[in-house]
């Protein structure tokens, strides 16, 4: 019903985070069919973070998607970034029930959209926070180079 605005909220995107349940296989393989297509409209360096999620609920058998597979489908994604300048691939699994990274998804988001100078991590390291500069000081979109 509302498939036609999709696009509309992806434009100019410069990241994006595409979930799937890690126990149903089939949430995993519309991932490539459904929202990648969406994505077309979105910046070319657009980050594209895979995320598992109900990594609490998993028990052994229930995995249907390995970690290899999240890593490979996240690197495919990303062809357009160098992604051997980031700390990890754009995968992780989560539990919004435990948290369970859920702030490391966010933080390597911020890590590559709005990078730090080395002071600036230093200052964030100390103070548990981070302070922007506060006016207009830089137009940049998100993930502009």
């Amino acid at each position: 019903r509302f498939t036609g605005l999709s696009s509309f909220y992806c434009r100019n995107a410069g990241a994006a985070i595409l979930a799937f349940d890690m126990s149903i296989v089939s949430t995993f393989e519309s991932l490539w069919a459904r929202f990648i297509p969406l994505l077309e409209v979105a910046n070319e360096d657009c980050l594209k973070i895979v995320v598992g999620m109900k990594l609490d609920a998993l028990g052994e058998d229930q995995r249907e998607v390995t970690v290899q597979e999240g890593k490979k489908f996240a690197r495919e994604i990303n062809d357009k970034i160098d992604l051997s300048k980031l700390p990890s691939d754009p995968y992780f699994e989560t539990s919004s029930k435990t948290g369970h990274n859920v702030t490391e998804v966010f933080e390597y988001i911020f890590r590559y959209c709005l990078p730090l100078s080395e002071a600036q991590l230093q200052a964030a390291n100390r103070q548990g926070t981070v302070n922007l500069p506060n006016g207009k000081q830089s137009q940049k979109k998100c993930c502009s180079h």
